[in-house]
């Protein structure tokens, strides 16, 4: 029970109760030597009411589950009248439990989940009560709205599809949490529904402009930003002054030349270089053996030469080996 994400179940269970289109199925079966219902199908449901019950009676010290159950008023039928579906074999839901978990019943796409939530939101319920209506956390809530009404603020922008953008809705809310984004739109993430309709000031539009054109993309023009995994360093980008002015200059630019201005590489040329000197320290300790090795000599006399130049390209280093060497 430890192991499932069981909360968010248990506050739909606050707001909602228990749905019987979401009734448990069970079976009648011996269980330690007498006919008991035993559940095949909704048991992180069952675990999320037990768990909630307990915190309720205070026998569970868990500050998660105390903090949900604290001052609630609840159904006096919640934990007594519990909706399940009787069947009469386990073989008789194979078929249907193996299409729910293995096939899988289809999703909202993020987008879909985004505008619904912004329904809510708009009808008047606050963050967390949308939280507690649809079993999720406050700040997915937020995300989720300010990346909607962001999306609306988009469809703004000349030649971007808004097609692609649903698409990719995904990166776009991934977008949302990096420091980088928030500073180059000036959103703020905390905003309440009331500030987050326009989520972007009208004073940073053309920046809402350049952000579109390279997560996104149009028809003449591809995004920058090729892959999800990309987000991050994506932010990372928007943090440098200098990649950001070449991204607004350059007619096509290339997402490998902005992370290099912003200095997105560097722990990778460190790792590569930390890697050489490993392995150059390991071979010290038997290239003894082979002083008059003719392909030892080539590829020391190629490792020299680069280990050199590497030492006139950082300020100094190559007087402060040569101390180190003297000394």
């Amino acid at each position: 029970m430890k192991d499932w994400t069981l909360d968010e179940l248990a506050v739909s269970f606050i707001e909602n109760g228990f749905w019987p289109q979401e009734a448990l199925i069970v079976v009648r079966e011996k269980l330690y030597g007498k006919p008991s219902l035993v559940v095949v199908e909704g048991n992180r449901r069952l675990a999320a009411l037990k768990l909630l019950k307990d915190a309720t009676n205070g026998s569970i010290k868990d500050r998660k589950w105390l903090e949900i159950a604290d001052g609630l008023k609840l159904s006096a039928t919640l934990f007594k009248r519990i909706p399940y579906i009787e069947v009469d074999a386990r073989s008789d839901v194979d078929a249907f439990l193996g299409f729910r978990h293995v096939t899988g019943i289809k999703e909202w796409k993020p987008a879909e989940k985004a505008e619904y939530i912004a329904k809510l939101v708009e009808d008047g319920s606050t963050y967390r009560e949308v939280m507690r209506k649809i079993g999720s956390k406050t700040p997915t809530v937020r995300q989720n709205y300010i990346s909607y009404r962001l999306l609306l603020q988009m469809e703004e922008v000349d030649e971007l599809s808004t097609e692609e953008v649903e698409e990719r809705f995904s990166v776009l809310f991934l977008s949302l949490r990096t420091e980088g984004v928030q500073k180059y739109l000036q959103i703020d993430m905390q905003a309440e529904p009331g500030q987050a309709q326009h989520p972007v000031p009208r004073s940073h539009l053309k920046q809402l402009a350049n952000f579109a054109l390279w997560l996104f993309g149009t028809s003449t023009k591809a995004p920058i930003v090729r892959d999800s995994r990309q987000v991050d360093q994506f932010g990372q980008v928007l943090l440098s002054k200098k990649a950001i002015e070449y991204l607004e200059r350059t007619p096509r630019p290339s997402f490998e030349a902005a992370y290099q201005l912003a200095g997105g590489d560097e722990p990778e040329i460190v790792r590569m270089i930390e890697a050489a000197a490993d392995n150059i320290e390991a071979a010290l300790s038997r290239a003894h053996r082979y002083a008059k090795s003719k392909k030892l000599r080539v590829a020391a006399k190629r490792l020299g030469e680069d280990a050199l130049q590497l030492l006139t390209i950082i300020p100094g280093l190559k007087a402060e080996v040569l101390d180190e060497d003297e000394g």
